[in-house]
């Protein structure tokens, strides 16, 4: 999906799903080129991190941001959360520092309080649920605890705090413990545009996200998937037509500076009321609360009228 730089879709594109990321990304580019952009900046997910991709998002002067794997242990994700320095603060959720490594590329390392949170108790309940299930393992026997070891190793979540023994003893491990304490609430950006504030690259990112929960909801609150269709323009059509509802929320949100559940919500809170009596029948909206006057007043719509229909009473 190409958006602008206020996240508003501008086109979307679609593939099978078994089409290579090589292939969708020297068909977006080249299909880009058409619309004569100053400037275009790629955002992308870890997925598209690849040197290669990454030598030809930067043909023609093109900029990219993209995500970093934190936990791969790769040298330039080990130097980045090695570097000291103060984090600025960007919005009440996003904090970001720009890190030197001595690399081309620069890094960005982001971090979400209300994350780190949630980081925090998740990872607490996943070390209560390993401990019960290795308490008292020391008294199986060996062949006992091997399958108690791999039972747990079918879980990544318990697995990761998973310590064995030289004796095959199963533990809790406190190190990769503490290393993941220090990545709650983080991730680590790349960027390739040397003109780009700290700030505009985590917002850059962020606006992946947004896009993402946009895929998210043409697939559920849109009811994009199941597709029943087994014609390929006919799945192009529905998911354009999906993409033109999601272009109407962005604009809603972009305009009015609350997310779509927000919007959705504070509408849904409007009704008509039915009432009849001697004279007739007649249809009523409740009164508007201001949130309400308020969003009509943003997207310039007109507030809709009080009465919506009167019907006289018959003789």
């Amino acid at each position: 999906m190409a958006v602008t730089r206020t996240g508003i879709p501008v086109r979307v594109w679609c593939w099978p799903g078994n089409t290579g990321d090589s292939a969708l990304i020297r068909q977006v580019k080249t299909e880009m080129r058409e619309w004569s952009l100053a400037r275009i900046v790629w955002v992308a997910d870890r997925g598209f991190a690849s040197a290669e991709n990454r030598r030809f998002l930067q043909q023609g002067a093109g900029g990219y941001i993209l995500g970093e794997k934190l936990r791969a242990g790769t040298a330039e994700a080990d130097a980045a959360l090695a570097r000291q320095g103060r984090y600025a603060t960007v919005a009440d959720n996003l904090q970001v520092k720009e890190v030197n490594i001595g690399a081309d590329d620069r890094f960005v390392i982001c971090f979400n309080p209300e994350a780190a949170e949630r980081d925090a108790a998740v990872r607490e309940r996943l070390i209560a649920q390993l401990t019960d299930k290795i308490d008292g393992s020391d008294k199986l026997n060996a062949t006992k605890r091997a399958e108690l070891r791999g039972v747990i190793s079918t879980k990544p979540g318990l697995n990761r705090y998973l310590r064995v023994t030289p004796k095959g003893l199963l533990r809790v491990d406190a190190a990769a413990i503490k290393a993941e304490q220090r990545l709650d609430g983080k991730y680590l950006l790349r960027c390739s545009d040397p003109k780009l504030s700290a700030e505009d690259i985590a917002l850059g990112y962020k606006q992946l996200l947004e896009i993402e929960r946009g895929w998210r909801d043409m697939k559920t609150t849109l009811d994009l998937r199941p597709v029943y269709h087994r014609r390929e323009d006919r799945i192009r059509a529905h998911i354009l037509l999906c993409w033109l509802a999601l272009l109407l929320i962005r604009v809603a949100e972009t305009t009015t500076g609350h997310t779509w559940a927000k919007i959705r919500t504070d509408v849904e809170r409007l009704h008509i009321g039915v009432f009849t009596g001697p004279a007739g029948t007649f249809c009523q909206r409740t009164e508007l609360s201001q949130p309400q006057k308020a969003l009509f007043a943003k997207l310039k719509v007109a507030e809709p009228p009080r009465v919506i229909e009167a019907i006289p009473a018959t003789a």
